[in-house]
């Protein structure tokens, strides 16, 4: 008897300690995050991303996250991530699908499809979609005409990237595990971006960031896209 209960208290004490060492875990992780961006903003898959990139020893204050670019026609953009590398400035865009996915850098959709064929849904492809995102930076401050941009789209959830084509060179589609190989190729095969000013571009991606957390661009934003899609009327 004695045995056994020397055992359950053992047992209890591992199970514990490892409790406490998850929790302490977890609450560095969020620290850290945090050297970048508020826990309730953008989606979990988002802050994954950016704890990843900063225990791969990114510089925290490289990378601007849930980003809001007002554009002169008075509508926005809304982009996930920007880095800011030697090479030129990253812009990542983070998608959650399950089943599979097929597109065509082309196409104006892509295609995902779940239940081994049985159901098929549409969606915006993501190559235009981090063009325009591109297209509104570029806008935002003349530096950037001649500053590098690359993209990448980075594939989270139950999916399988099962036919995808026509992908532009300066862009990249990955799976979360693969996201630094994506950078580590952007690095070795560019050139330094020619920078006139880097803390021009660190303010401007600064102001862009405090948008993003600005209520009423977010609001603006969202009629915006309802008004794009339409939905609304259409009346069945």
């Amino acid at each position: 008897m004695t045995a056994i209960i020397y055992i359950g208290v053992l047992f209890l004490l591992i199970l514990l300690c490892t409790i406490a060492l998850n929790v302490y875990r977890r609450h560095k992780n969020q620290e850290l995050i945090e050297t970048v961006t508020s826990l309730s903003r953008g989606t979990n898959s988002e802050l994954s991303l950016i704890l990843k990139l900063l225990k791969s020893g990114v510089n925290s204050k490289t990378i601007f996250h849930d980003l809001i670019i007002k554009k002169e026609n008075g509508k926005f953009s809304q982009v996930d991530i920007v880095l800011a590398t030697t090479e030129g400035i990253v812009v990542i865009e983070v998608k959650d699908y399950g089943g599979w996915i097929f597109g065509n850098g082309n196409q104006t959709n892509w295609t995902q499809v779940m239940a081994y064929g049985k159901k098929k849904y549409r969606f915006y492809n993501p190559i235009k979609q981090v063009n325009s995102h591109i297209l509104s930076l570029k806008n935002n401050l003349k530096q950037f005409d001649k500053i590098p941009f690359f993209s990448i789209i980075v594939f989270y959830g139950d999916c399988e990237l099962k036919e995808i084509n026509y992908v532009p060179e300066s862009t990249m589609i990955v799976r979360p595990h693969r996201i630094l190989e994506a950078l580590n190729s952007i690095k070795v095969n560019n050139e330094p971006a020619p920078y006139e000013n880097k803390q021009a571009v660190v303010d401007n991606l600064k102001q862009t960031v405090i948008n993003g957390a600005n209520k009423d661009y977010q609001k603006q934003h969202i009629d915006n896209i309802k008004n794009t899609t339409g939905k609304h009327r259409i009346l069945n």
